[in-house]
């Protein structure tokens, strides 16, 4: 019997001589054997090694060293213990880095919201455009939404390149500070752990077991009070809070959003119980240092400094007016 295969005519091999050629056709005994089979636990240690794999390898990647040096700089520099170390190490960071960009999504978020007087104007205008040439030319209400919106969508283009506001540019700010955040944390568990990729990394393991204060002396072990890890959580929910408050009129999905985020800072709570405190430290000054900078960067006067265009939804007194919100929200609600 002939097969095509590839546009010619081929034919088969015979069974036995399939099974002669191929190892996995030879005969299974039926007597005085059993049949081979591969052990669970050979199987386990494979799994393992391609589930740990990303891990270890972010561990030990290039930007993990870089901030590994980074913090043993700091502390070589200036002497200080290691908490000390964490805290200004977080503080020169979010501050030279995060604060500008947190600044830059503001003023582009800022001549977003200035433009869309002038794109409902426009939105306007065209639909009656649209619906004068759908008149014309009989076009189907299909037809007539479909030119509605890709036109739209050329317009807001256009008025974003004008204006050099893409929305796009705003997200930068997460691009560049979850990595930044990830590497932290990583690079401070491999110190803690004696992992780091350093001449020095069992000497500074020993450091830090000492160089904590107050009730977490110990920054290579995990916070057994809890303060460190619902601190965090607490903070979190904080910044949350703030920017729901300030939001009117949001979306289903900027919702959906804010319950995810106000879930994993929850969360948050019970990892950072279980990893080292010098870890949960440096996310403790972060979020606050998140915090202060969501704070900073609704005054008047910081947002006149950085050239923050003034937009309708600006107020002249933010922090009352987030304390007024804040009351009515969680207090005052009977």
């Amino acid at each position: 019997m002939l097969c095509r295969l590839g546009g010619r005519w081929l034919r088969p091999l015979p069974a036995l001589q399939l099974r002669a050629r191929d190892p996995a056709f030879a005969p299974v005994p039926t007597s005085g054997a059993k049949r081979p089979t591969l052990s669970v636990w050979a199987v386990a240690p494979v799994c393992a090694v391609h589930a740990n794999g990303w891990y270890e390898a972010l561990a030990a990647s290039s930007p993990v060293r870089v901030a590994e040096e980074v913090l043993l700089g700091v502390q070589a520099t200036t002497g200080l213990p290691w908490w000390g170390s964490i805290l200004l190490s977080t503080v020169a960071l979010r501050g030279a880095v995060t604060l500008p960009l947190a600044a830059y999504q503001h003023y582009i978020l800022a001549k977003v919201e200035n433009l869309q007087p002038e794109i409902k104007a426009i939105a306007r205008h065209l639909n009656q455009e649209v619906v004068v040439r759908a008149n014309q030319l009989g076009w189907s209400e299909r037809v007539a939404r479909l030119t509605y919106l890709k036109n739209m969508k050329r317009i807001i283009s256009e008025l974003y390149v004008r204006d050099n506001c893409h929305p796009f540019k705003a997200t930068v700010l997460v691009w560049i500070q979850l990595p930044m955040w990830i590497f932290m944390s990583f690079a401070l568990r491999n110190l803690s752990t004696g992992a780091a990729h350093s001449e020095a990394g069992f000497s500074v393991q020993e450091q830090l077991a000492t160089g904590g204060i107050l009730w977490f002396p110990d920054l290579t072990a995990p916070d057994s009070t809890w303060i460190l890890p619902i601190s965090v959580g607490v903070i979190n929910l904080l910044i949350v809070e703030i920017s729901a408050l300030q939001k009117i009129g949001i979306s289903r999905l900027q919702t959906y959003v804010t319950y995810f985020v106000r879930a994993m800072s929850v969360l948050m709570i019970p990892v950072a119980a279980t990893v080292p405190s010098s870890i949960v430290l440096y996310w403790l000054c972060s979020s606050f240092m998140g915090l202060s900078q969501n704070l900073l960067l609704r005054s008047p006067g910081f947002r006149q400094l950085c050239r923050i265009p003034s937009t309708k939804s600006d107020s002249e007194t933010p922090y009352k007016d987030i304390f007024a919100a804040f009351n009515t929200k969680f207090i005052s609600r009977k």
